[in-house]
């Protein structure tokens, strides 16, 4: 008796300790995340930035955030939005065709220059040099195999600074759209497109709720990102049933990816891994990887 009466008043006491773990779970969850992300990333030479929110939760991780990185190809999805945005307001339309061309002005001397195709992920579109191509297959393919001449004649249709300006209406204040890809003579000058993994992680979280331009326009760009043909880093070691919209972007030493996860159930975060002066990018593009795995065992233990 004795036995059962000293259990009996030591159970409130186990209770409010239980009580007080449970509360305090997801805070020591989120810290055990950041430690597990950073130790992989510390592994590497390199500088790299994470923006991390659940789309329900509201809940975010953030490291270096605010870095400033060249953009890469993370600029063609600023570009995707900016064309549904002009799309939407009528000054053109996705069934509209355009010559394709590869003979672009550079924004250092108005000098003209144009694109290897042995230098560009996507060579198709190079057959089609003289003739007339929909606005909607540029895209298309802008985004989902990164072509650069996609890119540069839809930046010339949209006008560079209008792309940044709607960024800027968006809430990203350091993304920076000056100008095509492949402009030498600009690159020589530092004169680059540039991002944080904090506004790639705003426009990505707009098109998620379906306020980049409007709902349906959103749904399309998410479609449109959902066929995303390297898949090397966000998507490598998740579920095949995980779906991910998103945009990678590399050059020398720079391996970035951005965009939505989106769970079985519905559930949706957004994730950017941007990465610059590594010294072994296959290695860097693995913890990546990696980073990402952890991000989506952690949403999907929340379950």
């Amino acid at each position: 008796m004795r036995m059962m009466i000293r259990t009996l008043l030591y159970l409130p006491g186990l209770f409010i300790l239980l009580a007080g773990c449970t509360a305090s779970k997801p805070e020591t969850t989120m810290h055990a995340l950041r430690q597990q992300i950073t130790e992989e990333l510390e592994k590497q030479e390199g500088t790299f930035a994470v923006a991390f929110k659940d789309m329900a939760t509201g809940e975010e991780l953030l490291l270096n955030e605010r870095e400033s990185f060249h953009a890469a190809s993370t600029m063609k999805t600023p570009v995707l939005i900016e064309a549904y945005k002009q799309a939407a307001a009528g000054k053109l339309s996705l069934s509209d065709s355009i010559l394709v061309r590869n003979g672009f002005k550079s924004i250092m001397d108005g000098s003209m220059y144009s694109i290897s195709p042995v230098d560009d992920s996507e060579q198709e579109l190079y057959t089609f040099v003289g003739q007339k191509r929909p606005v909607s297959e540029l895209l298309y393919k802008m985004i989902i195999q990164s072509s650069n001449l996609a890119t540069n004649l839809m930046i010339e249709e949209l006008d560079a600074k209008q792309v940044t300006q709607t960024m800027r209406e968006l809430g990203a204040q350091d993304i920076q759209v000056l100008r095509g890809v492949e402009d030498s003579k600009a690159y020589e000058q530092g004169l680059n497109n540039t991002t944080t993994a904090y506004d790639l992680m705003l426009i990505f979280e707009q098109i998620a709720t379906g306020k980049a331009v409007n709902p349906e326009a959103s749904q399309e760009m998410i479609r449109i990102l959902l066929d995303q043909r390297h898949r090397e880093i966000i998507p490598a070691r998740l579920p095949k049933e995980v779906k991910v919209a998103h945009k990678t972007g590399w050059i020398t030493g720079v391996r970035h990816d951005s965009g939505i996860v989106i769970l079985p159930d519905g559930q949706k975060y957004v994730l950017v891994l941007l990465s610059k002066d590594l010294k072994d990018e296959k290695a860097g593009m693995e913890a990546m990887a990696k980073v990402s795995e952890l991000v989506y065992k952690y949403v999907a233990g929340k379950e």
